[in-house]
């Protein structure tokens, strides 16, 4: 045994904890929230951060009200730098994943909401019975996407991310996998190619979408999928971790709720200001 192999026992393992892993990252932006100061409102409908939004994901109501689709976000920042009164912040929350598209659609009252609750769907429920304790395989779908979900996946497989140590593995065909990822808003040309993996796969199985392509289409019009996805995972393009915790999501291997983190986060901000 050589002397680096030796070393290499002493030395502590470089994969990461994803139960220990935080939805919150200090050093990315995160999806954009009202900052405190527009909890006083009068916002004035300048309508800055909705005319300049690459995807529309944002919604001036009044000078009190304001729609976020988190799921059309790309958390670029934009919004937050161009606001004239400062009343948007990045949160540094990158987990933008659920079950239910619905839950990434906060209306905003005076800079608060109320969170709510999202039951697992059915389908995830024996899902979950199927890959909790043995994993599941993936084939992967690029339906016309920009390859950044595709850069992230492949990162996903390097030994600090490790996704197979999560049980989570990629495979050459459907007919292998337990799921069909896919990414991008789904051209028409990619449509039918995605309908095949799909109705080659055996019962149960699952839909992903990865990416803010996937999820809404992005600055696309969403094109035709299988069917509507059981897992949402937002972001441009989401993070390796943030994929593999939502994987183990969607195995019941690990508990959350987009809108409680939502909140939470937002509460944990303002206490600092």
């Amino acid at each position: 045994m050589g002397i680096y192999e030796i070393k290499n026992l002493f030395k502590r393992h470089t994969t990461m904890d994803f139960d220990k892993a935080s939805p919150v990252n200090q050093n990315a932006r995160g999806v954009p929230v009202p900052s405190k100061a527009a909890t006083v409102g009068t916002c004035k409908s300048c309508k800055a951060c909705e005319t300049n939004c690459p995807t529309k994901a944002i919604e001036v109501k009044s000078d009190i009200e304001l729609n976020f689709d988190y799921g059309a976000c790309l958390q670029c920042g934009i919004c937050v730098n161009i606001c004239p009164s400062q009343k948007l912040e990045n949160s540094g929350l990158v987990y933008a994943f659920t079950f239910n598209r619905e839950e990434l659609k906060i209306s905003y009252v005076k800079g608060d909401f109320v969170p709510k609750e999202f039951p697992t769907p059915e389908n995830v429920g024996v899902f979950q019975k199927l890959t909790k304790t043995r994993g599941f395989n993936y084939r992967e779908v690029a339906a016309a996407g920009n390859n950044s979900v595709e850069w992230e996946l492949g990162a996903s497989f390097n030994n600090f991310f490790d996704s197979e140590g999560q049980m989570v593995r990629s495979v050459a065909s459907p007919k292998h996998a337990d799921a069909v990822l896919f990414s991008g808003p789904v051209s028409e040309n990619m449509a039918g190619p995605l309908q095949t993996a799909w109705d080659c796969m055996p019962e149960p199985k699952a839909l992903i979408a990865a990416g803010t392509e996937a999820v809404s289409g992005g600055i696309f019009p969403m094109g035709k999928r299988p069917k509507e996805p059981d897992l949402f995972i937002g972001g441009d393009p989401p993070r390796p971790d943030v994929m593999i915790n939502a994987f183990r999501f969607l195995m019941g291997q690990f508990k959350y709720s987009f809108q409680f983190a939502l909140k939470d986060r937002i509460a944990k901000l303002r206490e600092t200001k």
